[in-house]
């Protein structure tokens, strides 16, 4: 083979790595920055809400159905968001978050069965976070990685998609709408 022709070759190598890498990409939160109404994290998780959502397994087969009650508070700046789950087959699941905020103006988030910190990004009306959460499987904790996105539709109603992953694969989805409710 000549070094035309493997020059050639190196640089088609080249480009479809490039186009395998770029294909596989998601969204920045960036790409929303725009839209309205603005997603007001201290505003929005503040008060009583309540969720309905739908959980499905890795062939987007619905596999549990839940309601949950949720009350959001803030003290200088931290905030405090407090969920109860209640799933179709009668199981109760609580989950406690704390978010707190940077020298940036960002948030970082922790919960009882989170992992570490999760990363909060804000821009426009929506509300992107990557965090590990801790699920009950066959009576053991299995670790997931959730990539959770947020929209607020409009004032007081946000839709949430979760993709959860184990090395590198999808293994479930979330389907959430969350509705502040009236006092």
């Amino acid at each position: 083979m000549t070094n035309v022709c493997r020059s050639i070759m190196v640089k088609i190598s080249a480009v479809c790595c490039l186009l395998l890498l770029t294909a596989c990409s998601t969204p920045d939160v960036s790409l929303y920055a725009k839209n309205e109404p603005k997603f007001e994290l201290q505003t929005f998780f503040s008060g009583s809400l309540t969720a309905h959502g739908i959980l499905k397994n890795r062939s987007g087969e619905v596999t549990r159905y839940f309601n949950a009650t949720l009350e959001g508070s803030w003290d200088n700046g931290v905030g405090t968001l407090a969920e109860v789950f209640v799933f179709d087959d009668g199981e109760v699941q609580e989950r406690t978050w704390i978010m707190t905020p940077d020298d940036q103006g960002r948030y970082s988030a922790t919960a009882n069965d989170v992992v570490g910190t999760g990363d909060i990004k804000i821009a426009g009306n929506s509300l992107f976070m990557n965090y590990v959460l801790q699920v009950p499987y066959d009576g053991d904790l299995l670790e997931v990685n959730v990539d959770d996105r947020m929209y607020m539709v409009k004032e007081g109603v946000v839709i949430n998609e979760s993709v959860m992953k184990k090395f590198g694969v999808e293994v479930g989805y979330l389907s959430i709408v969350i509705e502040k409710t009236a006092r």
